[in-house]
This record gives structure tokens, sequence and C-alpha cells, in this order.
């Protein structure tokens, strides 16, 4: 199995729609802009993609150009294949292998609320299922309503196609209790906006971004600042992006970060039912917070 090298900034990109059908154009721009600034690798079709409103044709679609856009700059794409059917996600991971990507996002299965073991044998199947790939397994109980204790990771460590965890709990206590458990057998990764630097000082060793969707440049920087050990000037930047975060989660991702891309020209502004567009409060948060970071032009 080839590990895919995952450390650093990645984003959860955000899909762009125009007449409500998807926007290729524009989608292939944001992959390349993001890269241009500093990004590390790219997650099609996680939350932040509005997966839930795209159909498979537009899936495979949202991967192929994040492939395409990410090989030709020499970085990695992980692209998002979870469900909360076990064999559906092994189809979703299988079709993500066969378009290339370097490894599947699979998020802990949502709705149904298995217990920790039954969390274990849906990744354990998908792997059995998928041999070889490898999947970055992610945790967020806020979507999902289920979460993967520290204990668990003791025998999801014997699945060896995980090899990292996008831990989005927000909890810094949960990358120490992680790595007591199972020291440095998952590559972890930041889900949390508000925290990377303290995750990475607590041993992740990067992100998977909302934020770096408008400021890519400030989080690849405050990511990249904080592996080197610069503290302080990670934490100059995380200061700074701290009101861009708060006005990204005012309303349900990825709604805020959507409207935020349309004032920098990059999208259209439209989201699908059920998701609304930003309101005008949401609106003028952005457009402070964008203008205080410089990312937004006059």
């Amino acid at each position: 199995m080839i590990k895919p090298e995952l450390v650093g900034s990645f984003v959860a990109l955000a899909t762009p729609f125009r007449g409500g059908a998807l926007d290729e154009a524009a989608y292939r721009a944001l992959c390349e802009s993001l890269l241009a600034q500093g990004t590390d690798g790219l997650v099609p079709c996680g939350t932040t993609g509005e997966t839930p409103t795209l159909d498979e044709a537009e899936q495979r679609r949202c991967v192929a150009i994040a492939v395409e856009v990410g090989h030709k700059a020499g970085k990695p794409v992980i692209a998002g294949a979870g469900s909360n059917s076990t064999a559906q996600t092994a189809r979703n991971v299988a079709a993500v292998r066969d378009a290339g990507a370097d490894g599947a996002l699979v998020v802990t299965p949502y709705y149904n609320k298995p217990t920790q073991a039954g969390i274990v044998e849906h990744y354990r199947a998908v792997a059995k299922a998928v041999p070889g790939f490898p999947i970055v397994a992610y945790v967020v109980p806020g979507r999902t309503g289920v979460d993967l204790l520290p204990d668990t990771y003791v025998a999801l460590a014997e699945v060896e196609e995980v090899v990292a965890v996008k831990e989005a709990t927000a909890s810094l206590q949960r990358v120490i209790d992680i790595r007591e458990k199972v020291g440095d057998r998952f590559t972890l990764l930041s889900g949390d906006d508000f925290t990377v630097l303290p995750f990475i000082a607590a041993g992740g060793k990067g992100v998977i971004s909302v934020s770096a969707n408008v400021a890519p440049r400030h989080m690849a920087d405050l990511v990249h600042k904080a592996l080197a050990g610069d503290l302080a000037e990670a934490g100059r930047i995380q200061v700074a992006m701290n009101a861009l975060h708060r006005a990204l989660f005012v309303e349900s991702n990825p709604i805020p970060v959507k409207a935020a891309l349309h004032m920098q020209g990059l999208f259209a502004d439209e989201v699908r039912l059920p998701l609304l567009p930003a309101a005008a409060g949401t609106r003028k948060l952005l457009e402070d917070s964008l203008r205080s970071l410089g990312v937004l032009a006059s």
C-alpha cells in the first residue's frame, strides 16, 4: 500500500453551481487557485462540498477534476466516499480509487448510530472490500450523531488501510488521548479551523480546512509555521483568522463559505435545497472578516 503524504494544509472543497448545475469551470479554477497559494492537497466531496445534494455523475466529475488538477501540481487528493451504508461506502471507495484519488475520506456512519464496535467493523469491511487503498477516517459527531472514542482507536489501528483521521471534535484533549492509546499510528488532521495551532502543537500533522477555500495562503502559512515550530508567527495568523472562522460557521456549512467565494468573484451565489443562501447579517460578517485579512478586492 502506497501511503499519500498527508501533512499540511488540505482544503475541504466547496462545490460551485450555476443555474442549478455543477459549474466545472469554477471548480477547476478554485482547485488551481488553492494550489497556487500553498495548499498541500485537495479534498473533494466532503461536507463542505454539499455532497448530499450531488448525484453520482456530479461526484465523479468533482473527483476527476480535483485529481487532474492536483496531480498536475504533484499534490494528493483525498476524495469523500462515506455513507451510512457499509456496502455503499465500499462501492464509493472503489469508485474514487478508480478515479485516481490517493485516498478516501470516510465519515463514521451517520444516522444509524452504530456502536463503537460497529464503527470499527464498518471500516474493516470497507478495507476488506478495497484492500490496500488508504482511508482517512472522519470523526464529526456534530454531523453524524456518533463519536469515535479514544479507546476505539486501539481496535481501529488493526485496520491497515486506515492511515489517518480527520478529527472534528474540537477537543485538544482528544488528540492527546489518541496519541496516548496508539502513539503515532495515525496521521491526525484537524477538522476544526479554530484550533489548528494547538492541534498541531499536540501532535497533529495538519488540517482539512473550510476557511482555506477563501484564505488559502493564510491557512497554509499557519500550518507550515506551526509544523516548523514557529509558534509565535503561527499564533499571530491563528488569531488574525479567528473572525473569518466565526463568520464561516454562523450558519450551516457550506452556506457561508459559498457566499464568501461569491464575494471573491469565484462562485455564483447558489446552494441547493434544503440549504438557503446566506442571510444579510452573515454576509456583513463575511465581508468584514474577508476585508480584514486582505482577501476581498476593494
